[in-house]
């Protein structure tokens, strides 16, 4: 592919736009396959949260339990979609989503969705390294028999303990590079299926034959006349959100791709057929839980809890665990890494981006149970999440409809007057304006009550807003400059 040229001359790039880690990717150098991709996927939905969100979409929505997981497979062939789309030009060039971004929002103003996009993925990664703690505090309480009592901030001594091993420990496989990561991902992944296959065989045993006439009830809608086509819709949308965070930074992963072929293999893989799956698992053990305990547990944690085998505990406080650490690593460590390593790439590599992550996480997590989670923060964090949706759109139409799929790799690393990213001191004002106009709309689906019916779709509209806003001023602006 002649015109993918991906050398770099780098006597020629501006220091301030320039690190190893920024650098493309030679196709020598990179390793990943389908199963890798896959993996990045099983991580992200096979979390504790992921399967609280999963089972208590079953029980919300006044629908049938077959719809709901019809909805959860279509959110899931959207977002297979989408990823297609904003993979692809990471694989051809070896370029992270930052420096990718520089070809709509120009060299300086890339800086702009990378630092909402880094604010959102270290506040969820403190959130989530509480949650991962949470499965050690099950294990080590499991086996001591007490928590310790009384601790800080809502947190017992074993809590406080359990945190910042978990803490440590995602340094420590972050620290030891990219092939740690992915050699975690593809031992975790895995094994969280085959544990909740197993929690789903026991709860199922235990349930004995009133287990399918409990599905038959959850599979009937709940309530009189179901939820139409609202409600179907409204799942979604929720199920494409919370992907969102992923589908916008997604190249930082597929430049690690040999091949589109493979990206797109393990995207099939890793969406529809593996969030079919996993949804399948959590309505077969919702309903059994519905049928063993009279209530409907979402929580996988509290479900291990009252199936009381202390092996089982053990296992799934582990599995539980690796889960969770990998969707954390996945969804909201490497992105900031990457993204502060663009702010400052002289200072910041992505090692350092990662650690300075970390830190600010710490205190997130630490306050979670005591502060954090009682003042409706994630509240703030959906809004800086619909905000960054216009992105998503202006960086699709630049790349496929504006630019041809064909980037100058030497230029996204040059702010020389005149260079193709440049614009305007390095900010491309028509895509600061079509973001603008585009957040102002998919925030306000979040803040203002008026619209909050359309708050699973807010993501989704922004984006197409974005997309479409963009390319119109593009288009004007081409326009302008032929006829000179």
């Amino acid at each position: 592919m002649s015109h993918d040229d991906l050398s770099l001359d780098t006597s020629r790039v501006d220091p301030d736009l320039y690190n190893e880690d920024l650098a493309p990717l030679p196709h020598a150098r990179r390793n990943w396959g389908a199963f890798e991709i896959f993996n990045v996927w099983s991580n992200d939905i096979q979390s504790l949260f992921g399967y609280t969100l999963a089972a208590s979409l079953f029980l919300s929505y006044n629908l049938s339990g077959w719809a709901v997981m019809a909805a959860i497979i279509l959110a899931g062939v959207i977002v297979m979609f989408l990823v297609n789309l904003t993979g692809a030009p990471s694989v051809r060039y070896g370029i992270p989503f930052p420096v990718m971004v520089r070809a709509s929002l120009g060299v300086r103003g890339s800086n702009l969705p990378a630092l909402l996009r880094a604010l959102v993925g270290i506040f969820w990664y403190g959130v989530q390294t509480y949650f991962a703690s949470t499965a050690v505090t099950l294990m080590i309480t499991a086996l001591i028999g007490t928590d310790g009592g009384a601790g800080m901030l809502g947190l017992s001594p074993v809590a406080w303990l359990s945190f910042v091993l978990v803490w440590l420990f995602q340094i420590a496989i972050f620290w030891s590079g990219i092939e740690r990561i992915k050699h975690f991902l593809n031992w975790a992944g895995p094994l969280v299926y085959v544990v909740m296959v197993a929690l789903m065989v026991v709860v199922w045993w235990q349930a004995g034959s009133e287990l399918l006439p409990a599905v038959g009830t959850i599979f009937s809608a709940s309530g009189e006349g179901g939820g139409g086509i609202g409600a179907f819709a409204a799942v979604v949308g929720t199920m494409v959100a919370y992907f969102a965070a992923v589908v916008i930074n997604f190249g930082d992963f597929t430049r690690f791709v040999r091949t589109e072929r493979q990206m797109k293999l393990g995207n099939l893989l890793g969406l529809p057929l593996n969030v079919a799956f996993f949804s399948f698992i959590a309505l077969i053990i919702t309903a059994g839980t519905l049928v063993l305990f009279g209530e409907a547990l979402t929580n996988p944690t509290d479900i291990v809890e009252r199936v009381d085998a202390l092996p089982l505990t053990l296992l799934a406080a582990v599995t539980f665990f690796a889960a969770t650490v990998g969707i954390n690593l996945v969804a909201n460590f490497i992105p900031p890494a990457y993204d502060l390593a663009n702010l400052f790439p002289r200072v910041i590599s992505f090692k350092v981006g990662g650690l300075i992550t970390a830190c600010v996480a710490f205190f997130v997590g630490a306050l979670w149970v005591s502060v954090i989670s009682q003042i409706g923060v994630p509240g703030f964090v959906n809004a800086v999440g619909a905000i960054v949706a216009p992105f998503y759109g202006i960086i699709v139409v630049d790349f496929y409809l504006i630019k041809g799929r064909r980037l100058d790799v030497q230029a996204l690393f040059s702010s020389r007057e005149g260079d193709a990213y440049t614009y305007t001191n390095g900010w491309n004002l028509r895509a600061v304006v079509a973001f603008a106009l585009a957040a102002i709309f998919s925030l306000a689906t979040v803040v203002v009550p008026a619209l909050q019916g359309l708050a699973g779709f807010g993501w989704m509209m922004g984006a197409a807003l974005g997309g479409a806003i963009y390319y119109a001023l593009m288009r004007q602006h081409k326009q302008a400059v032929t006829a000179h």
